[in-house]
């Protein structure tokens, strides 16, 4: 199966930057797209919910603008997410404002729903659900979505706990759409390996934290910069979603990162009322992968290292399969 035409424009590297709660805003998605990755942001980071069509025609006339200035740079399309959870009472308005302003691309999380799905399709858009397993995986499909990120172990904010290995096998044993691969992946080489396990895109969120762009308090993108895999925490007292969080924000909130309490999922709460919105302010998501963040830097910059990462990389992978099959 083909890709859909939004997905199958050039870009700098096959990259889709995923949308995080606070830190992704007009200036990070500009910066991403006019980077050539596809950028994202959460609905619900536009507070008031009167702010959304704002955002969105801002990141459209930015981009516009930069592609007008730069005619032969790559500047991809953009998305936003919608979290389809009972408990987002923005989830209606805020679909009939994406649906006036024709979002080309509409990731959904916590929940699939057949309507939403309409809604994109009615004006051409497509529509991309995150899943943490392959039963998960079966049900978007079925309810509409075009597309699936299969979110694996060690993604940063809500994420699963399969291996990618593991997770992409068995989606890509029945469906050969649009397939996103998330969790840990900060490098070039990271996103080699995710095309060769099967996805067609790389799904890059903590890296993008660590930009000068990013909506995120100076201590945040500096803890990035200074942790590892090893600081991560997987927890669902914040939220009641399991996530992963940096270890040192959590000693900073005045609780044992080791001795954490389990919520209750029921308590799950996203909408006008901020839903999670402190608990990310103070606790701070990121994935596993931030262990290659040696510095802070520009949008672009990251998305440079990432490109040449990645071109090195396939780049040693064909000279040795040359030389193996050759040789």
């Amino acid at each position: 199966m083909s890709l859909p035409a939004i997905l199958s424009g050039p870009l700098s590297v096959p990259v889709v930057a995923s949308p995080m709660f606070i830190a992704s805003g007009p200036d990070l998605v500009v910066a991403e797209c006019t980077s050539g990755v596809i950028g994202a942001f959460p609905a619900l980071n536009a507070r008031p919910a009167s702010l959304l069509g704002d955002w969105l025609d801002e990141i459209t006339d930015r981009c516009a603008a930069y592609q007008g200035q730069n005619p032969d740079a790559i500047v991809a399309p953009f998305a936003v997410n919608q979290i389809v959870h009972r408990s987002n009472d923005r989830l209606e308005a805020d679909m009939a404002t994406i649906v006036e302003h024709q979002v080309p691309i509409v990731i959904t999380s916590l929940g699939a729903r057949p309507e939403i799905n309409d809604a994109v399709h009615s004006y051409g858009g497509i529509v991309l659900h995150d899943v943490i397993n392959n039963a998960f995986a079966h049900k978007a499909i079925e309810k509409g979505a075009d597309g699936l990120i299969a979110v694996a172990a060690g993604a940063g904010g809500h994420a699963g706990t399969l291996s990618p290995f593991a997770l992409l096998s068995e989606i890509r044993s029945w469906f050969d759409g649009p397939l996103l691969l998330s969790g840990a992946i900060a490098h070039g080489r990271s996103v080699l390996a995710a095309q060769a396990a099967g996805a067609d895109f790389a799904y890059v969120g903590s890296a993008f934290l660590s930009t000068v762009e990013a909506n995120v308090a100076d201590d945040y993108r500096q803890m990035v910069v200074n942790s590892g895999a090893s600081d991560i925490v997987y927890s669902n007292l914040f939220t009641g979603v399991h996530g992963n969080y940096l270890r040192g924000s959590i000693e900073a909130a005045g609780l044992d990162p080791d001795d954490l309490p389990t919520s209750d999922p029921s308590a799950m709460s996203f909408g006008s009322s901020g839903g999670d919105a402190k608990a990310w302010r103070d606790i701070w998501g990121s994935g596993q992968g931030i262990g290659v963040i040696e510095q802070s830097s520009t949008v672009a910059e990251l998305v440079a290292r990432l490109r040449s990462e990645y071109l090195t990389a396939r780049d040693e992978l064909t000279a040795r399969w040359v030389a193996e099959t050759v040789g």
